[in-house]
């Protein structure tokens, strides 16, 4: 069983993204992407057909919503032109904290039916069409949540030294932050710093630096930068090393994203 699919489909003027540093909700182009390793959970919703799904080397399942955990490799597809993604840091949530609908955050199989969905899905379209009359609103993670669930999401209660780290990946993820700088930043060594840092976030923490270095893009999406540009902007040593990393973790060279994104609006808050 799929949840259903809403009957209304968006047209190229109705393309956005709304950004914060716990939150992405994005109505927009698809693309053919490749195998994709987000570092968020990441929630894909069907706009204008259902969406097909494969996590791994896993079956194709066909839905209308679809809930992948951080860091799942998984490919994504639509015959539709418009698919809608909410994406969800996860070390900004606590453990305890998230929503039923979200469940397969904490599974290792991607999650495609649950009777919270239609619901989740309705609200999603919902959140859509109110960003697009307030075309200059810029919504926190807060706000976000609200629309979604009726509440804010908990945030974990992360040992101190390790809550400084990520608050500074989150505030400059551009910048080069060596594991050697946020062990100093944590004030311990650096094999303890590590060994804390997985204990306390779930990944390792280059892993973690890496998607939030990548998600930089998103902010550029719709830009004039040149891809050399971007890439020094985000933090990259240079382009090489730039295209390599997003497409491993967004499945699609930069160009093609950046090529795709031009009609987008971007609401940075």
């Amino acid at each position: 069983m799929t949840t259903p699919l809403p009957a209304r489909p968006c047209s190229a003027d109705e393309r956005l993204m709304t950004i914060c540093p716990e939150r992405v909700f994005y109505v927009g182009l698809l693309g053919t992407p490749a195998v994709r390793q987000l570092g968020s959970v990441t929630v894909y919703a069907a706009f204008d057909a259902p969406v097909r799904l494969r996590l791994g080397d896993g079956p194709w399942v066909t839905t209308s919503l679809a809930v992948v955990p951080a860091y799942a490799p998984h490919q994504v597809a639509c015959d539709g032109r418009h698919i809608g993604v909410l994406g969800i840091e996860p070390d900004t949530v606590a453990a305890h904290g998230w929503p039923a609908a979200l469940q397969a955050q904490s599974s290792h199989t991607a999650f495609t039916d649950h009777p919270d969905h239609p619901t989740l899905l309705r609200r999603l379209h919902t959140l859509h069409e109110h960003l697009l009359r307030e075309p200059c609103l810029q919504l926190p993670a807060a706000a976000l949540d609200q629309w979604l669930w009726g509440e804010c999401l908990p945030t974990p209660a992360h040992d101190p030294r390790i809550a400084r780290v990520l608050q500074g990946l989150r505030a400059q993820p551009h910048e080069r932050w060596s594991a050697d700088d946020a062990a100093a930043l944590a004030c311990l060594s650096f094999s303890r710093f590590l060994h804390l840092f997985k204990a306390e976030v779930g990944v390792p923490y280059r892993k973690l630096r890496t998607w939030k270095r990548a998600r930089c893009l998103l902010s550029y999406a719709n830009g004039n930068s040149t891809l050399t540009s971007v890439a020094l902007d985000t933090g990259y040593p240079d382009s090489t090393h730039f295209s390599h990393s997003i497409r491993q973790v967004y499945g699609l060279k930069p160009r093609d994203i950046l090529a795709g994104s031009r009609r987008l609006r971007v609401l940075v808050a």
